[in-house]
């Protein structure tokens, strides 16, 4: 069963895996987005284990900072990034039950916030159905990222 929790930092064993250069274009380390959370040291990005029985099996960042302001103007938003799974535990559905669970995590947690919003890759063709899975919507806009054209994403709560 999947779940999703604050991370803490006795996960970061399990969640120190390395993403093949394909994955690598999409979305950062487990370690690199940390650093940027704390070099950024501003409080508004928290850092979440997704866990597949009991065991860390994935993560993503929820940010509520000013990058947020490419995607939306809504200030009750935050922005999901840096989403992997473990390779070694990809195509089991984690990612996807991880997404059905995250509006009820941030509704629990963030009782304020009423959308979230993420990009994802054009390439990336697996992510982009799951978001639509879990009822993101796609509108239309796009941008380009740093490996190209991205979908840009939204859930309203």
């Amino acid at each position: 069963m999947t779940s999703l929790e604050f991370f803490k930092e006795q996960d970061f064993a399990e969640l120190n895996y390395a993403l093949d250069e394909s994955q690598q274009q999409f979305t950062s380390t487990v370690e690199k987005a940390l650093d940027r959370i704390q070099e950024r040291n501003d409080g508004k990005a928290f850092a979440v284990t997704i866990f597949e029985d009991k065991k860390p099996a994935g993560f993503f960042v929820l940010d509520f900072g000013e990058d947020k302001r490419d995607l939306t103007d809504n200030e009750k938003s935050v922005l999901l990034r840096s989403l992997s799974i473990n390779p070694g535990l990809q195509g089991k559905g984690i990612g996807k039950s991880a997404m059905h669970k995250v509006d009820g995590f941030v509704r629990k947690h963030f009782p304020d916030c009423d959308e979230i919003v993420l990009v994802v890759n054009q390439k990336n063709i697996s992510a982009y159905h799951i978001y639509l899975k879990a009822g993101y919507l796609y509108d239309g806009k796009t941008r380009i990222g740093r490996s190209g054209p991205q979908y840009l994403m939204h859930k309203k709560f």
